[in-house]
């Protein structure tokens, strides 16, 4: 490990524990080692792979061209490892949430300016976060979403409306109007077509919002809110800020598990599986208790995309350290799925 490795690692658990409340520092935790738990790569998504058969192209294909664009971007891993610090992060999370996403999801632009481009034409739209033609503001309005509005965080917040749809409204009558059996985000925020990530994170409106008061805290950019939807964008499509909100959506997954008494910084694997799946909180929450539950070996899983970030760590590492890539794989991803 290079003597800026190790730096950065030491900087990253300083800052973890200074980040976190004080009794979460004092309880135990279970350290959730490196690597992977499953020898195989988990089943890759039917969805993923008809998306990546649509364009042509291959995961591994995919996987070499968003290699090739962090290697060819500098300024781009300067900002990375600036970001990683400010959270308390080692940088490899930062990187292992990028190659995962246009891995698996969308593939990688050729150059980093076509990122910029587009942040610009998306800011210029007349966008709403609605349902049936209800606003997002007046459905959590409603009684049921009233405990959600007295908890501390954005992350705490949105965690727990996204819980309440789920529980009241996904796939209910209720008060004789009939809700569609889908999630939360694909309901309010997903305006254009189902299933719309952005920018080089691919970050969904309502992750951001989720992490928009970590941000403000930490980076000093504006608190977003569901009723400017060209703001959030704005943040996630322009890399120098999107870079900012994956760091904090990765910091908010870290302590939520550490919260529940699991470290997993130390996993680039897991944190990618959560970044890729989302809810966190919630997912923490039913670990601790199958854990006290019995399940005293119980420890998260990483997926098939967490699979692919901890499998090809030694490659990712090389972008950091800035050293020749080698390009020989034993075999393609995802070869048993396609």
């Amino acid at each position: 490990m290079s003597l800026f490795a190790k730096t950065t690692r030491a900087v990253a658990v300083i800052l973890t524990l200074a980040l976190l409340p004080s009794h979460v520092v004092a309880q135990q935790v279970t350290v959730v080692p490196a690597g992977n738990r499953s020898v195989e790569q988990p089943e890759i998504p039917r969805t993923s792979a008809i998306r990546t058969k649509a364009f042509y192209t291959t995961y591994e294909e995919k996987f070499r061209k968003t290699i090739d664009l962090l290697n060819s971007e500098p300024a781009l891993l300067g900002k990375i490892r600036k970001a990683a610090t400010a959270y308390g992060i080692d940088p490899i999370h930062i990187v292992g949430a990028i190659v995962g996403e246009h891995t698996f999801n969308v593939s990688a632009v050729d150059r980093l300016q076509t990122y910029y481009i587009k942040a610009i034409s998306y800011a210029e739209l007349d966008i709403k976060f609605s349902y049936q033609g209800v606003s997002l503001k007046s459905f959590l309005e409603r009684p049921e979403f009233r405990s959600c509005e007295t908890l501390a965080t954005t992350s705490e917040q949105w965690s727990c409306r996204d819980t309440v749809w789920d529980e009241d409204f996904r796939g209910k009558v209720v008060e004789g109007v009939s809700y569609e059996a889908i999630s939360f985000q694909r309901a309010f925020f997903q305006p254009f077509y189902a299933g719309q990530t952005f920018g080089l994170g691919q970050i969904s409106p309502l992750t951001a919002l989720q992490v928009t008061d970590l941000v403000n805290r930490t980076s000093g950019l504006p608190r977003l809110s569901a009723e400017n939807p060209g703001d959030i964008y704005r943040d996630v499509m322009d890399p120098d800020r999107s870079i900012i909100y994956i760091a904090a959506i990765l910091r908010d997954a870290i302590d939520a598990y550490r919260e529940k008494g699991f470290d997993i910084s130390g996993n680039p694997g897991i944190t990618a599986t959560l970044y890729n799946v989302g809810q966190p909180r919630r997912r923490a929450e039913r670990l601790r208790t199958a854990v006290d539950a019995g399940a005293k070996n119980r420890l998260p899983v990483e997926n098939y995309y967490g699979w692919l970030i901890n499998d090809r760590l030694d490659i990712l590492k090389n972008i950091l350290d800035g050293k020749a890539i080698d390009r020989r794989t034993t075999s393609d991803i995802g070869e048993k799925t396609r």
